[in-house]
């Protein structure tokens, strides 16, 4: 897939699925039901044990269309290593022009973190596909509308304090996407293996996605 692929799948589905997955075989579980519930655009943090190994062996076993991105980001070395192993995406916390522009010579879409309204149009002029807003979780939805207002070309994705009670107002105080941790692909699922609980918490984010969005 290429980038404008990539980015329509992360904006149609509304959900990036953000995964710190114990090795590269429950990774591709994790994957398939995921696929199964319908979200497909799954960030691997750098915070996983070896991240790079698992993205390699993700991008081997996964096809269309799930997307495998690297998030934790704080550098375009990392970045470069990340896309080398098949990251199709990058996320950061964090806005780093350089990595921006090492994602704009790869043709990867970046989402790199802000919070502030100045951080935002920083890493948009910098060339953000999507700025991730980050943390949210003590501001919730509400810092999604009062950054929209004046900004309403900017496409954002907050991460943070994401769950099903939430999602639906994220959506519809304007976040084009939302990145979603431990409330899809929980701890305990991931312990006892219950690749149906995940399978069927993300029908249920994408079905309150839909709901937001009046479809």
């Amino acid at each position: 897939m290429n980038a404008r692929e990539i980015l329509h799948q992360v904006e149609s589905t509304g959900v990036v699925a953000i995964i710190r997955a114990s090795g590269s075989g429950e990774l591709i579980d994790v994957v398939a039901a995921l696929r199964a519930g319908g979200v497909t655009c799954i960030e691997v943090t750098m915070t996983t044990p070896d991240a790079l190994e698992v993205i390699r062996q993700a991008r081997k076993a996964c096809e269309p269309p799930a997307a495998i991105g690297v998030g934790s980001v704080l550098d375009p070395e990392t970045a470069r290593a990340a896309i080398l192993a098949g990251a199709q995406f990058v996320v950061s916390p964090i806005t780093c022009p350089d990595t921006i522009a090492l994602c704009k010579r790869y043709s990867v879409p970046v989402m790199p973190g802000a919070m502030t309204p100045t951080e935002v149009v920083r890493a948009w002029q910098n060339g953000a596909d999507i700025v991730k807003v980050f943390p949210t979780s003590s501001l919730g939805p509400a810092v999604i509308k009062d950054l929209k207002g004046p900004l309403p070309q900017i496409k954002l994705l907050p991460t943070g304090g994401v769950d099903l009670d939430t999602v639906g107002d994220f959506i519809k105080a304007g976040a084009v996407a939302v990145g979603v941790g431990g409330a899809l692909v929980s701890a305990k699922a991931l312990r006892a293996r219950d690749f149906e609980s995940i399978r069927s918490t993300a029908a249920a984010f994408l079905e309150r996605v839909s709901q937001a969005r009046g479809n």
